[in-house]
């Protein structure tokens, strides 16, 4: 006799639609691991331990530096925290900074619209979409700089949205320093975030 199945993730039932909306996807539970990505539902990978551990160590380099400043900074939120772009396109990126002219963006329940910086840490499951599909779409609704962090080539690089759309500002690997044009004054070594 089978066991009764409690709700989860995996069998949830979703409906089929041709474009999933904003609103479809505040239907889904919290948990629910999924992005939603010029109308469709994706699924989100789980965040391995080492991709875990660059994230937090990301994310503790850039909160040392604000608490360095005198004056007021901005702020860095990272996953899953939902990143509104468009009806049709809300995201989870690793990490998130916005500068203090744009605070406002910064909701209880999402951030209203593009980021200054947005961080995302590649992954077998995830190097795709991230330096495609989600490359285009943060270049499109404006965010000003993007970096991606491989741990398999132990490479950082920045792009930085111009009038051309993103350009490769610096690729760093293994070890150096890299810097943000968005966060004044920031920098951190390579070897120090993989």
């Amino acid at each position: 006799m089978p066991s009764p199945q409690t709700p989860d993730v995996a069998t949830l039932p979703i409906p089929e639609k041709e474009g999933y909306t904003y609103a479809d996807y505040a239907e889904l539970p919290e948990s629910a691991p999924y992005e939603l990505i010029a109308g469709s539902l994706v699924i989100a990978s789980s965040l391995t331990s080492h991709h875990q551990r660059v994230l937090r160590r990301l994310a503790w380099a850039i909160q040392r530096h604000h608490d360095q400043l005198a004056s007021p900074s901005g702020e860095s939120l990272f996953a899953p925290m939902d990143v509104f772009l468009a009806e049709d396109t809300t995201v989870q990126p690793d990490l998130v900074y916005i500068a203090p002219a744009q605070r406002e963006i910064v909701g209880e329940q999402r951030i209203e619209g593009a980021p200054d910086l947005i961080a995302e840490i590649l992954s077998l499951s995830t190097v795709h979409r991230d330096v495609g599909v989600k490359k285009r779409l943060y270049e499109q609704h404006s965010v000003r700089e993007y970096w991606t962090l491989d741990p398999a080539s132990q490479a950082v690089e920045v792009h930085v949205n111009t009038d051309a759309g993103f350009t490769q500002h610096v690729r760093v690997v293994e070890a150096g320093a890299v810097a943000s044009t968005g966060i004044n004054g920031f920098e951190v070594d390579v070897a120090d975030l993989l």
